[in-house]
């Protein structure tokens, strides 16, 4: 049975790091598993192994049936039955990048904070490999092509607050700042505490 896995939080140097190639598929289909469970756990379109402390290039992604305000909303409103394809992508990299959109993006890892400012490529082309190593390549707009874009991201250590317009990130960084402060502790007693776990 699937386990659902902590999610690290903003100030976990994890999430900083920038992924390592997977090179080992022996473990990944129960891994992958994992973080689909965790995913909808936690009500998210998508997780990446940084976030469950896995300096690995994985993630996972979930597209749905919807229209794209209802994919946005929270797992209140994105029903599992609306659910139409879920990806595993490892060592994803966009290969094609075409027009841009600007939309709204929460994480995991930043529970609670979000920003309706962040502009994305409105189409990709993603080459990456399945959980047997076998090569897929996958076209995507709109709202899944934003999704996957973040997930990307977070293996390059990249945030969405990181990708707000400059002009604008200050005051959002401000406006949000006891959150992210609080963040940033929780996140440093769980490292602690693990620490603490491993002698």
């Amino acid at each position: 049975m699937a386990e659902v896995l902590p999610i690290r939080l903003y100030g976990d140097p994890v999430l900083r790091k920038k992924a390592r190639p997977v090179q080992d598929f022996s473990d990944l289909e129960e891994l992958a598993e994992n973080m689909v469970e965790t995913m909808f756990e936690y009500g998210g379109v998508g997780l990446a192994a940084p976030q469950v402390g896995l300096s690995r290039r994985l993630f996972v992604a979930a597209e749905y049936a919807l229209e794209e305000e209802e994919a946005e909303a929270d797992e209140e409103e994105r029903p599992k039955s609306a659910l139409r394809n879920l990806y595993v992508m490892v060592n994803p990299r966009i290969t094609h990048r075409e027009g841009t959109q600007v939309g709204t993006e929460g994480c995991l890892s930043i529970p609670g904070v979000y920003s309706d400012d962040v502009p994305r490529d409105l189409q990709i082309r993603v080459e990456y490999q399945d959980v047997t190593g076998a090569p897929r390549t996958l076209e995507a707009e709109g709202y899944l092509a934003r999704v996957i874009q973040h997930e990307l991201d977070h293996l390059e250590g990249v945030l969405f607050l990181d990708r707000i317009p400059a002009e604008l990130r200050r005051a959002f960084l401000e406006e949000h700042r006891a959150e992210l402060a609080e963040m940033q502790r929780k996140a440093k007693a769980f490292l602690r505490e693990l620490q603490t776990e491993q002698g």
